[in-house]
């Protein structure tokens, strides 16, 4: 597992040595960032990597120009390796971590965020409540994305709330980018 682009670029991350993290391929990883490097300017953006895992997506913002990261992970392991991974690369001070259950947090969470990514475990059962809580409460700016990594036999319901506007498919995996439903006024 390595960093794909931006400042760290090269650099090897340490990878979980549980086998239910499930960490961003690099090829998932690239994709995503080569979608978003034409929607949304990744500089000085504040970015949410909830159900983080190793936390390569986040430490991928890092590198291309984050100004903040906050990791949510529920597992200890995932938030110690996260914290090896920021102190390796020197990056701890953009960065904030996060001991707590996905879903929860972003339930009681009253920040605004340009980049959200959720990766949580395949069979985790709300998945489908993570688009809905964070439209509904507002924690995603108006011009930036929720990007749910998710498998291919998961579908998302209808919101009045956002629309899934990308989705990009590798095997069993699916990412989709989910935006702002736009509304006429």
């Amino acid at each position: 597992m390595r960093v794909i682009a931006g400042k760290y670029k090269g650099r090897k991350l340490k990878a979980a040595s549980k086998l239910e993290i499930r960490p961003a391929t690099d090829r998932v990883k690239e994709t995503i960032f080569n979608v978003l490097q034409h929607k949304l300017n990744l500089e000085q953006i504040r970015v949410l990597d909830l159900f983080a895992g190793t936390g390569s997506l986040g430490i991928e913002a890092v590198s291309r120009g984050a100004e903040h990261v906050t990791f949510v992970d529920f597992s200890k392991e995932s938030i110690s390796l996260i914290k090896s991974n920021l102190e390796n690369l020197k990056c701890t001070e953009v960065c904030k971590l996060i001991k707590a259950d996905g879903l929860k947090f972003i339930e009681r969470c009253d920040e605004k965020f340009d980049l959200i990514f959720a990766d949580p475990p395949y069979a985790y059962e709300l998945t489908k409540r993570i688009p809905q809580i964070i439209f509904e409460k507002g924690l995603l700016k108006e011009s930036g994305f929720l990007i749910i990594e998710h498998s291919k036999n998961y579908h998302f319901d209808l919101s009045e709330y956002c629309i899934p506007a990308i989705k990009k498919e590798f095997g069993n995996t699916i990412v989709t980018f989910f935006t702002h439903t736009k509304t006429e006024k």
